[in-house]
């Protein structure tokens, strides 16, 4: 299985957290909770990889990797 990026944040507009895949277009989901939203989006995640393969799509390889600042003491 493919180790894709995952971020989760809370969103005050929508009342909950959004969890997307950055190198999946338009794969997102929504929970109560930042774990309903990583749960969601697993289940978002296997739509989205089967409609691709379905549709002959290409399935895009894990780029998307967070910027890690380190802050000096």
């Amino acid at each position: 299985m493919r180790d894709y990026h995952i971020n989760i944040f809370y969103s005050e507009e929508d009342g909950g957290y959004i969890a997307d895949i950055p190198d999946l277009e338009a794969c997102s989901a929504f929970g109560e909770t930042p774990l309903d939203a990583l749960q969601e989006v697993a289940i978002a995640r296997q739509v989205w990889l089967e409609a691709a393969r379905q549709a002959g799509r290409d399935i895009p390889e894990p780029k998307y990797r967070p910027v890690i600042y380190q802050i000096a003491a």
